[in-house]
């Protein structure tokens, strides 16, 4: 379940340095009841990051399967075989 804490929480950085720390995902900051902004530990920032890297890539292969720029995996072993001597 997502946290959610107001905007005059973040003054006791430390806890809110634990509270990143001990979840993982991002922790949403209310300003006058309306969501504000999001926080969280670099840990799950990065874990995220990957998750969307990887997604963009799945997304380009995709397009590259719809627009037919593939190649037949055993001519391509062939071709790295080839220049790398083996």
């Amino acid at each position: 379940m997502p946290q959610i804490i107001p905007i005059k929480d973040l003054k006791d950085t430390s806890k809110v340095s634990d509270l990143c720390h001990n979840t993982d995902e991002p922790i949403y900051i209310t300003k006058n009841g309306y969501g504000d902004m999001v926080i969280m530990s670099m840990e799950v920032f990065e874990e995220i990051s990957r998750q969307c890297s990887m997604y963009r890539d799945i997304e380009l292969s995709e397009q590259q399967i719809k627009n037919g720029k593939t190649k037949d995996a055993k001519k391509a072993l062939e071709s790295v075989r080839k220049k790398a001597g083996l």
